[in-house]
């Protein structure tokens, strides 16, 4: 299994109504500090809609960005009862942590 697939199978893990952080998603596949790596691997995600890469966001609570633009990504959280205030996730205990 190459890094791609693993971080996408860990990924499956955060259910809705949940997120993780880009740094979360990297140590859970054993990258130190591969925050960006993890970013530009959810960039690519060829499954959008099967692996959820709208869920992790910035360890600030931002939302982040995402391949269609931040306000999909922002419309997708909010229909996922995620509470979003001035770009940022409002209620931080909602992160998955691995």
């Amino acid at each position: 299994m190459n890094l791609e697939e693993k971080v996408y199978k860990k990924l499956m893990e955060v259910k809705k109504g949940k997120v993780t952080t880009y740094g979360e998603l990297a140590k859970a596949v054993g990258l130190k500090n591969g925050q960006r790596l993890i970013g530009r691997i959810m960039n690519k995600n060829p499954y959008p809609v099967i692996i959820p890469c709208h869920r992790v966001i910035m360890s600030s609570g931002k939302v982040g960005g995402y391949a269609w633009g931040e306000k999909v990504k922002t419309n997708m959280l909010a229909k996922e009862g995620i509470a979003i205030k001035d770009g940022k996730i409002d209620d931080l205990t909602i992160i998955h942590r691995f």
